[in-house]
């Protein structure tokens, strides 16, 4: 068997160019673009990269992007200040504050700060809490594109076995949630999970989002599994090369053989974010300005 490789780049392109046609009719609607304000605290390469292109990525989907970059040794309350500032700010629809922060900023004082109708990470306790109990609210972008995948890929979830591995705040959990609600029966698993390789082999679904290069292997996957790899690990590199290659939490050569369909690593669940993120602040500019989204739209 040959996996169905699972294009994300393809799948987030279609989504982006939707967000770039509602945004322009948000636009003429309501007088003014949609605006994401993203606050860059230090300078780290990582994080600068992403920053810029959140920043490029807004402006092509027909939005205005606000960026705030301050010095590592921003004062906390320097920081909470701001985020007020953004918070009671009419342009700006959704906040987002790049993680990590440096050390002495408290990630979750901060994260809490954002008013959750601008939350469009989905990261504030209030919008996990919707999400647990089945309000509307805003779901951290990663699982939510990951569901995006799945429902393109096989439609109704319900019956499915489900196993997530790994069960962080930012995707394991949601993750879950999402899969719960789409009537699937779902198994959270981490790196702690005894027998974890037979339970990954009763999954119809797996979503391997753990931090640990390759650790899921290709005799862990039941024939025809839809495999979603959430993990983005570089590799020590080879000799004479200068960065090491990029895989996922799951050997993706080895799980091809079994798998269905799978995300590939780069390429897979890597540009989803983003264009999510895009969706889910042109979704809090509708509900900011009290005008309803078109059905379907997104």
């Amino acid at each position: 068997m040959t996996a169905q490789i699972i294009d994300g780049k393809a799948f987030a392109e279609r989504l982006r160019d939707k967000v770039g046609t509602v945004a322009a009719d948000f636009a003429k609607r309501a007088g003014r673009k949609a605006g994401l304000a993203v606050v860059l605290v230090g300078a780290d390469a990582a994080s600068e990269v992403y920053v810029r292109s959140k920043g490029r990525a807004t402006l092509v989907a027909n939005m205005a992007s606000f960026e705030h970059r301050l010095p590592a040794d921003t004062a906390q309350g320097d920081l909470l200040a701001l985020v007020e500032r953004l918070n009671a700010d009419p342009a700006v629809d959704g906040i987002l504050v790049q993680l990590p922060l440096p050390q002495g900023l408290d990630e979750q004082t901060i994260i809490s700060a954002i008013s959750p109708d601008k939350d469009v990470d989905g990261f504030h306790v209030t919008n996990a809490g919707r999400l647990a109990v089945g309000q509307e609210g805003f779901v951290p972008c990663t699982p939510l594109g990951c569901m995006m995948l799945l429902t393109d890929r096989l439609g109704d979830l319900s019956s499915l076995n489900a196993v997530v591995i790994g069960r962080s705040n930012i995707v394991g959990k949601p993750m879950a949630q999402l899969l719960l609600d789409a009537n699937a029966t779902v198994t959270i698993a981490h790196s702690r999970t005894k027998d974890l390789a037979d339970v990954v082999r009763r999954a119809d679904i797996v979503v391997a989002a753990v931090g640990r290069p390759e650790m899921v292997r290709g005799d862990w996957i039941k024939p025809g599994a839809t495999i979603i790899d959430v993990g983005i690990n570089r590799l020590p590199p080879e000799e004479g090369a200068e960065k090491g290659r990029l895989v996922g939490d799951v050997a993706f050569t080895e799980a091809s053989e079994h798998a269905g369909a799978i995300t590939p690593v780069p390429g897979g669940v890597g540009p989803m974010t983003i264009a999510v993120l895009l969706r889910n602040t042109l979704v809090a500019a509708y509900r900011n300005e009290g005008i309803a989204l078109p059905d379907g739209a997104l």
